[in-house]
């Protein structure tokens, strides 16, 4: 596939790094010389220096033949004009563009259409990730949690504790634990090492469990893994921007918020947009208004701002004064694996949660979802199997006999409305959601081209 990436940012060079490896030309297209020359030595892929939204530079970049046009800079115009481009001087079949304003997304229906903006799947990193952050708030204790056909199933990462029933106990015994509720535990990370999950794997506090359920039985498979924490009823938020506001609007139904904003002017208008958040204009590395405001009940704090630095901070005193956990927002790879795990508990990536949509749209095959695990490294996928005995590799066979690529595994599927694990006996069949989990991204051309049935090769 020829796909046009604009933008060399953080989600522009992430997405292109996990392309370029899937048998892809790759095109990236950015003002920024260094940056392009840089990444060009690294990678296969071709650079262009310019304006996105220049028909010139489009066409010098091989607009006329792109199959997908991906407009990720850090100014929503010029992704709407770039895609305008594609779709009014080249014909490129698939456009996409990030869209950060909510004012454009609020009026998201009538803009971006054919007659109008012609953009095919819009991006909203702020949520994105505001829908991660309240995912995280419904399951206590997950690390992460993606949901996958039609939400029936979820792909969860969660850390095993002293005190959960099944620590120091092998996989096997989860059955006689849970003798009504079937999962799939598809990796185990240990000392940053992985591990090959076995029945007869032991799981040891301090493991990093990933695995695939029912998404009624997340909190059941957890507390078999660490002691249970009650449902988050008291948050504090740090910051005043979309995704604070985001949050604290979802949350503030059923939970107690608190948020801190330090800009006057923008405290008062989330005050007056918030019906039941109470807002306080302060600084939250000020040690007397979170003791004014019982930091040591917070169930947990939220340092959701657009400074990593200052969020990092942030969570770091809230800690250290009580609240029982912190949650950060971190725009800086780099960064996260440096401090989740430690007094943080959890860092959120908007890069991250940004390229797992893009990868949604920009696979080949009946893909439906991809969440990306891990902070990048693995992945799980919704892909929907086609075919039959005659022209698929997988429809009308029994899992154990899928030749599947080193460290993938299929956790589970949705049949009409039915999930059903993935057992080794389950057969597969035409029109199955498949949830395959891959512990190395770059096998996803195989599983691509496994999915795929021989008439589309025709």
């Amino acid at each position: 596939m020829k796909i046009m990436i604009l933008g060399a940012g953080q989600v522009g060079t992430t997405l292109a790094e996990s392309l370029v490896s899937e048998d892809n030309d790759i095109t990236l297209v950015d003002n920024e010389s260094p940056r392009l020359l840089a990444l060009q030595e690294k990678h296969d892929l071709k650079v262009v220096q310019g304006s996105p939204s220049s028909p010139k530079v489009l066409r010098d970049a091989g607009a006329t033949d792109a199959d997908l046009m991906v407009a990720v800079t850090s100014s929503d115009e010029i992704n709407m004009v770039a895609c305008q481009m594609g779709y009014t001087l080249f014909n490129t079949p698939t456009r996409i563009a990030r869209i950060r304003d909510s004012e454009y997304l609020r009026e998201k229906e009538k803009l971006f259409n054919d007659e109008n903006v012609p953009i095919n799947y819009l991006i909203s990193p702020e949520n994105l990730v505001t829908d991660e952050i309240t995912r995280l708030i419904a399951y206590p204790g997950a690390l992460q949690v993606a949901h996958f056909a039609k939400n029936r199933i979820s792909a969860v990462v969660v850390k095993a504790y002293y005190g959960g029933a099944l620590v120091g106990h092998a996989l096997s015994a989860f059955k006689e634990h849970m003798p009504h509720i079937e999962l799939r535990i598809v990796s185990i990370s240990r000392n940053d090492k992985t591990i090959r999950p076995q029945g007869s794997t032991i799981i040891e506090a301090g493991d990093e469990i990933t695995f695939i359920c029912a998404t009624e039985h997340i909190k059941a498979v957890i507390s078999e893994l660490q002691r249970l924490e009650k449902p988050y009823k008291r948050v504090m938020i740090v910051g005043g921007g979309n995704i604070a506001a985001g949050v604290a609007k979802q949350l503030e139904e059923h939970c107690t918020v608190k948020l801190i904003e330090r800009n006057a002017e923008r405290a008062q208008a989330l005050a007056e947009k918030l019906a039941k958040t109470l807002v306080f204009h302060g600084d939250a590395s000020d040690q007397n208004l979170l003791f004014e405001e019982h930091i040591e009940n917070i169930d947990v704090f939220l340092s959701l701002s657009s400074d990593d630095e200052a969020n990092i901070m942030s969570a770091l005193l809230a800690k250290r004064l009580g609240a029982k956990k912190a949650m950060v927002l971190i725009q800086r790879m780099a960064y996260i694996s440096l401090i989740q795990g430690g007094t943080i508990d959890i860092a959120v990536s908007p890069q991250q949660a940004t390229i797992s949509a893009l990868l949604g749209y920009v696979r080949k095959g009946d893909i439906k979802n991809v969440a990306s695990l891990h902070h990048g490294v693995s992945e799980a996928i919704e892909i929907v199997a086609h075919g039959d005995l005659n022209t698929s590799n997988i429809v009308g066979k029994t899992i154990r006999h899928i030749r599947l690529p080193a460290g993938c595994i299929i956790g589970a599927i949705l049949r009409n409305n039915e999930v059903i694990i993935g057992h080794k006996n389950v057969e597969i069949q035409d029109g199955d959601h498949v949830i395959v989990y891959l512990g190395d991204k770059k096998a996803v051309s195989e599983i691509e081209k496994l999915f795929q049935p021989s008439s589309f090769f025709i």
